[in-house]
């Protein structure tokens, strides 16, 4: 039989089926021996159990993608979660996850949640990705502001939210699908999300598709590459790019780059510029470590 991993928790696999049948499995030995793990979004073979007895996951089937944070397999799309308020939003964490995402070929949107909160902020956030290639939506889980316009972006796909603990992500799952997901407020003493979700876990919804709803977490390092890739995955640098005295350019300190005279122009956003240079500056060092 076949069937799509729903959710993992201490050795357990909660699998549903094409039939809409839903079945508790433990992995074979064959499976850990080969050092695989299955991931929520998988679709597997597995062997169902006797009566009360659970049954066996036998094979995880090719997976179109898998990412390691959040850690799911087969996505269509990911939504990248910050608040425009509390907690203050990591961008860095955004750009991070937006290179992970264009490098694997994800669709990736952008949800500014608490609008309601700092509407101002939420749409200076926005406006930093404008051009990124990511959808940005400022949105509001409490009074649903937005919340249509990325319900009809993520119709038909299976999508997961990701990004800071505290940001509403179960909270926007709940406004956009009706789900009684538990969610949880902001820690007073040190503004961080509780970990509220705390396993990846896919949610079927109505008319199609089904929605991820994920751990919060707040380190996250991008797979070692070489720093050359890095600027392809920008989009914004693209178009401006075309036009670099040299090629390949890291839009750094090379004469005559157009990426950066579209930044004194204003036609890329400095701190998301600023942003790239960083990253730039520790996957170099990181690569050049590399056999370390």
């Amino acid at each position: 039989m076949q069937g799509t991993v729903l959710e993992g928790i201490g050795g357990f696999y909660y699998v549903i089926t094409p039939q809409q049948e839903r079945y508790t499995l433990h992995a074979q030995s064959k499976i850990r021996r080969e050092r695989l793990k299955p991931l929520c979004g998988d679709h597997v073979e597995f062997e169902p159990g006797n009566g009360e007895e659970e049954g066996w996951l036998t094979r995880i089937l090719p997976r179109k993608n898998a990412l390691v944070r959040p850690p799911v397999a087969n996505l269509d799309s990911l939504v990248l979660t910050v608040a425009a308020s509390k907690p203050q939003a990591d961008l860095l964490l955004v750009d991070r996850l937006l290179l992970m995402a264009r490098s694997l070929g994800v669709q990736t949107l952008l949800a500014v949640n608490k609008c309601d909160e700092d509407e101002e902020g939420a749409r200076a956030i926005c406006a930093q990705y404008e051009k990124s290639g990511a959808a940005a939506f400022c949105v509001s889980a409490k009074q649903g502001s937005g919340l249509e316009e990325l319900k009809n972006a993520l119709r038909g796909s299976v999508h997961a939210f990701a990004g800071q603990s505290g940001a509403g992500k179960s909270s926007l799952i709940n406004a956009l699908y009706g789900k009684a997901l538990l969610t949880g407020g902001i820690s007073q003493k040190i503004e961080r999300g509780r970990h509220t979700t705390r396993s990846s876990r896919l949610i079927p919804v109505e008319g199609g598709g089904a929605v991820m709803d994920t751990p919060g977490f707040s380190l996250f390092e991008n797979e070692l590459m070489e720093p050359q890739r890095l600027p392809e995955l920008y989009a914004e640098f693209q178009l401006a790019g075309e036009n670099c005295r040299f090629e390949p350019c890291m839009h750094l300190s090379e004469p005559g780059c157009a990426v950066k005279q579209a930044l004194k122009a204003g036609r890329i956003p400095r701190e998301r510029y600023e942003r790239y240079a960083l990253l730039f500056s520790e996957m170099k060092e990181r690569w050049s470590k590399r056999y370390d």
